[in-house]
């Protein structure tokens, strides 16, 4: 269960008053622009997450995509580019020039990526509630059975269990019904020489050229068409909506057919999602969250430390000095005072806000899409859709074992598996990857995208 700060304003006023309290043991300077800063690593610069959610158009909508054709056509900027690619990548540069003027300039793209005027207020319910809907739930049983030998492969050679990669993957694209219908080339190509006027804009086209960059040779070094691959409105592909910067990278072929496919592979995507995040530092047998307790000094602290950074930072046993106390029945306190962990805050308008301590694997999850409300709904989804997978073992082997009057051989109550944890307590709603600031979310994901 995830623990909740009351909105009275008796509580905010405990809250404060127990913030203060902490705030010498906790290293907060409150009022200033210092705070935690001795603790805390300095906030990064925005970076492009692993993938947007790919969300189906609203009912009885159609996504159509605005393009302008030929805008790449004898632009100075493009020529320098290919220039560039033909030194360092031997490419040649009649065939660029003839590639570049095919490209459509993507203006839905453009739309997509740019900030609405007035942000729009974060809401981990709404966000959990789309991405914990029984369609998925569903959905991630059925993709778990049909590919059970290969996600336990995956967990066996990478650490990774299959619950993370099941949660990922429905989270993503819904286990590959939606991974959109966008040129790559257009989007990538857009947003690296027409990215909107943001305050992260010179960033985000660095970003976007290096994945511009990879995708051309990747294309090449493969004998894929560049004009033919289809997926979001930022460019990721497939079933786990990489970026080719990380299909370079991650993706494997774990089909073994000497070749990666990450749009109809199942297999391959299962491996490329375990690999990337065994490579970004997933630790096999180690928690993702941990709850806390629900008293008001509890939450105080949990309120003072929130600063909205991924990265574990707090060592466990500050926080349990300061009076923080936990709800994790069987943690050994004293192993784990070293630990450190990240104050996840989960906001939704007039209700409490939510907290839970992420830990290195929370922060795992984070690189695949920078978001608190993007990690913890893919923890809970792949909770929930192992629940399920247990519930549904469990009956089959009581319904096998009626006739005979036994238990049926090794059958396991759901409740014993630990399946659902803290990620059955709440459903939770992430934000879109391109513009989380690892803070509890950003704008909800627009319809159709997934980075």
């Amino acid at each position: 269960m995830t623990v909740q700060v009351a909105p009275s304003a008796g509580n905010r006023l405990r809250a404060t008053s127990v913030a203060i309290a902490v705030s010498l043991s906790l290293g907060i300077s409150f009022g200033s622009s210092t705070a935690a800063a001795q603790t805390a690593p300095a906030k990064r610069p925005p970076v492009l997450a692993q993938g947007q959610p790919q969300q189906p158009a609203p009912a009885g909508q159609t996504f159509e995509e605005e393009i302008i054709p030929q805008r790449y056509a004898n632009n100075p900027n493009v020529d320098a580019f290919i220039n560039d690619m033909v030194a360092r990548y031997d490419f040649d540069p009649t065939t660029l020039h003839t590639l570049f003027a095919s490209v459509n300039y993507s203006a839905t793209a453009v739309k997509l990526v740019t900030p609405a005027p007035s942000p729009s207020v974060k809401n981990w319910k709404v966000y959990q509630s789309r991405f914990l809907d029984p369609v998925r739930i569903n959905a991630g049983v059925r993709f778990w059975k049909q590919n059970q030998a290969t996600l336990q492969r995956a967990y066996e050679e990478f650490g990774v269990p299959p619950e993370v990669i099941v949660g990922i993957i429905g989270v993503e694209t819904i286990y590959g019904r939606y991974m959109g219908n966008f040129r790559v080339l257009d989007a990538l190509t857009t947003l690296t020489f027409d990215y909107p006027n943001t305050p992260n804009r010179e960033d985000r086209m660095a970003t976007f050229r290096k994945n511009l960059e990879d995708y051309l040779v990747w294309t090449r070094d493969t004998q894929i068409d560049p004009t033919s691959v289809l997926g979001s409105y930022t460019g990721a592909i497939g079933i786990p909506q990489f970026l080719p910067s990380s299909i370079v990278q991650y993706a494997v072929d774990y089909e073994g057919d000497k070749h990666i496919d990450l749009r109809s592979s199942q297999a391959d995507a299962i491996g490329s999602v375990a690999n990337y995040l065994k490579e970004n530092g997933w630790e096999n047998g180690r928690p993702v969250v941990w709850k806390i307790a629900q008293d008001p000094g509890t939450l105080g602290i949990a309120q003072a430390a929130a600063d909205g950074q991924p990265e574990p930072h707090w060592p466990l046993s500050q926080l349990l000095r300061a009076g923080m106390l936990l709800n994790e029945p069987g943690l050994d306190m004293a192993a784990e005072g070293g630990t450190p962990v990240a104050i996840v805050d989960l906001p939704s308008p007039a209700l409490p806000t939510e907290y839970v301590l992420g830990l290195k694997n929370f922060y795992v999850l984070t690189r695949y899409n920078r978001s608190f409300f993007y990690a913890l709904a893919v923890y809970q989804l792949g909770e929930r859709v192992k629940a399920r997978m247990a519930m549904e073992d469990f009956n089959a082997a009581g319904s096998g074992a009626a006739g005979s009057g036994a238990t049926g051989a090794g059958a396991v109550s759901p409740s014993a598996t630990g399946a659902g944890g803290s990620g059955s307590a709440s459903p939770g709603t992430v934000i879109p990857g391109a513009g989380g600031s690892g803070s509890s979310g950003g704008a909800d994901a627009p319809s159709p995208a997934s980075q």
